[in-house]
């Protein structure tokens, strides 16, 4: 019989790093693409949320002749109030979404920049900042 000898060794520690070393590149790459699509995603998805809650306040105005008050909120949207019902009074949405950050959005009546304010704090949950941080709301016209 002859002897056979086997070659098979293994992978190197050289040939492991290098491997490591490219899936990190790639990784980084994937990275960098990625969240600034994340955090556009989520300014788009608070300005959707406003437009469907200005339809819903619109629809509010034309049953009740006027937009809800800052004390009555957004909230009388799902659940109208029963002292000011009439014929056509029925919740408006189903429920009240939350900005993409877990924020409530804020409503003010009469509001600063128009007959209402209706508007997120954005990613730091405070009045006012700069980029991610900026307050989005029905003033915007982009």
């Amino acid at each position: 019989m002859k002897n056979i000898k086997n070659n098979s060794q293994g992978f190197s520690l050289i040939e492991i790093l290098v491997v490591l070393l490219i899936i990190g590149l790639l990784t980084t790459l994937v990275v960098v693409n990625v969240l600034p699509s994340q955090d556009k995603a989520r300014i788009e998805k608070a300005k959707a949320d406003i437009s469907i809650l200005e339809n819903a306040l619109e629809m509010y105005r034309l049953d009740n002749y006027k937009y809800p008050t800052t004390e009555q909120s957004l909230k009388v949207l799902v659940t109208p109030e029963t002292e000011n019902l009439n014929s056509f009074s029925t919740s408006y949405i189903k429920r009240l979404p939350k900005d993409p950050w877990g924020s409530e959005y804020q409503y003010l009546s009469p509001g600063n920049n128009g007959i209402y304010d209706l508007y997120s704090f954005g990613a730091d949950g405070t009045e006012g900042g700069e980029n991610l941080d900026s307050d989005i709301g029905n003033w915007d016209e982009d």
